[in-house]
């Protein structure tokens, strides 16, 4: 699918850069193919997402959402977004039309944690390398993970940190709008969003071009090894400032486990890496304050440190 960014890549750091092979070419064509795929994908996906709720009325979603027992919409905000195939940037308009719509905080949590961390392809792929139990086990323990996110940041009820758009907030109060209308409003809405959000991306991508170009290929099969107890949280560290969707991450968990790295260990780098990414909380950061912010990055960190050992225990 993005095969034509790639070729794009190569051409510009090797045939108009002049980039002879290298970590430093390295870094280039990793940091041009990446910017362009996240530009990619958060435009397309903020603008359709944001055309499509806007057919939804608020009050229906928030019925969905809001049944008579709380944590039954924790579990189905968990299970939607198992079926979302969004990376974590593009998870977060789909979020915010929630919140907008009414949707308890900690529901959306638990969508927000979900949509990026379990994914039904990277879920076939580790069914046919490591079998249905490492698979079972992603499953349960991502959607288990959303769902504890949410339950617990709703509980602390922290909505006043919320920074709603005024799109949002229009778009609740608005008569109904004509096709045309809406798709002006989500031209607008995606422009204004990636105008505001893009420029931190572009230091989170660049951030990760360096460790993917400049960090040694075994350098965590190394410190994160079968004999470190704290390899599982040295794993995560390492996999925040990095990017990817979960399916795309499949191949390093393979990769770092045939050089002798524990499955609940690669898995927990892997979780880091689609559900705590640099880019992802320079999105966030714009639409919450530093305060909740903090509250998802502790909570989550945590529950996916504890799923690596867990990993790490049963398999």
């Amino acid at each position: 699918m993005f095969a034509p960014l790639q070729i794009f890549a190569d051409w510009l750091t090797f045939s108009v850069l002049h980039l002879s092979q290298g970590k430093g070419a390295e870094v280039v064509n990793f940091f041009v193919e990446d910017t362009l795929k996240i530009f990619i994908l958060l435009s397309v996906i903020i603008f359709v997402v944001t055309f499509l709720r806007s057919y939804l009325p608020p009050q229906k979603i928030k019925a969905l959402l809001t049944r008579r027992f709380p944590l039954a919409g924790h579990i189905l905000a968990a299970c939607i977004g198992i079926v979302t195939p969004f990376c974590s940037c593009s998870a977060i308009p789909l979020f915010l039309g929630l919140v907008e719509s009414g949707v308890p905080l900690g529901v959306t949590f638990s969508y927000l944690v979900s949509a990026p961390m379990v994914n039904e392809v990277a879920a076939v792929l580790l069914l046919s390398l490591f079998g249905w139990k490492a698979m079972a086990l992603y499953i349960g323990s991502g959607v288990l993970l959303a769902i504890i996110t949410g339950f617990i940041l709703g509980r602390m009820h922290l909505e006043h940190l919320l920074i709603l758009t005024e799109a949002g907030v229009a778009q609740a109060t608005s008569s109904i709008p004509t096709t045309s209308e809406r798709l002006r409003k989500a031209y607008r809405y995606t422009k204004n969003l990636l105008g505001n959000i893009f420029p931190y991306v572009l230091l989170g991508v660049g951030a990760g071009a360096l460790i993917h170009g400049y960090a040694p290929e075994n350098f965590l099969a190394v410190v994160a090894g079968k004999g470190n107890p704290f390899a599982v949280p040295i794993a995560v560290l390492i996999g925040v400032p990095l990017y990817s969707n979960a399916a795309g991450t499949i191949p390093i968990v393979q990769s770092l486990m045939g050089k002798g790295l524990p499955m609940g260990t690669a898995l927990a780098f892997m979780m880091s890496i689609t559900a705590l990414s640099i880019p992802e909380m320079i999105i966030l950061r714009r639409v919450m304050k530093t305060k909740l912010l903090a509250f998802y990055v502790v909570i989550l960190t945590i529950g996916i440190i504890l799923t690596g050992y867990l990993f790490n225990a049963v398999l």
